[in-house]
């Protein structure tokens, strides 16, 4: 585990899913599943080296969590290691203090520093605010395309209203980020994961 300080002495908290502490798994779940009934307890593909950030409080409390998925993505004939944020979640209680964006501002800080070419992932239309406030931009008219090429889930399917967020920290990744906007990206990262 690394950690960090964040607000009110908060510690941040970085773990491989596998090895994230049972009492923090537990909460985290919670969390999770107030958000999105039926899948708070669903881990993530193994294959996308799931990393899970927490802000924790003094007491032992998770106050935000948030997941770090991995994996090489080929864009126009370029691969780029690639890194995305999914389940994204603040405790009711925590809201509306910052606790949020400072755990995604750090994951973008770890993303950046972990020799990843880009960070990027969809969020739904009305949170864009929020995760431009942590440091992303917002990929004009780009669109991650999910699932497994055989069974494609494309972030803009009928019925969703995602936006397309990213940043890019590498050499290659910074030659390249001009591809990325009003494009189709194959993100594929499987049937568990469909989309991040």
């Amino acid at each position: 585990m690394n950690e960090a300080k964040g607000l009110a002495g908060m510690d941040i908290g970085m773990y491989a899913e596998d090895y994230l502490p049972e009492q923090f798994r537990v909460q985290a779940q919670a969390l999770r599943e107030e958000a999105w009934p039926g899948l708070g307890g669903i881990p993530h593909d193994p294959a996308l080296n799931p990393l899970t950030i927490l802000l924790v409080t003094p007491g032992g409390e998770v106050a935000a969590v948030l997941d770090v998925l991995r994996k090489d993505i080929e864009h126009e004939g370029v691969r780029y290691r690639a890194a995305g944020l999914s389940s994204v979640v603040t405790a009711e209680a925590h809201q509306g203090k910052g606790h949020g964006r400072q755990l995604v501002a750090a994951a973008r800080e770890m993303i950046a520093k972990s020799g990843a070419d880009l960070g990027i992932f969809t969020c739904d239309r009305p949170l864009r605010g929020f995760y431009e406030g942590a440091g992303w931009r917002v990929l004009e008219g780009a669109v991650l395309v999910g699932g497994t090429p055989e069974a494609p889930f494309p972030s803009d399917r009928p019925g969703f209203d995602k936006v397309t967020l990213a940043d890019f920290f590498t050499e290659r990744g910074r030659r390249g980020a001009a591809s990325f906007r009003d494009a189709r990206i194959g993100l594929y990262p499987g049937e568990i994961d469909r989309l991040w």
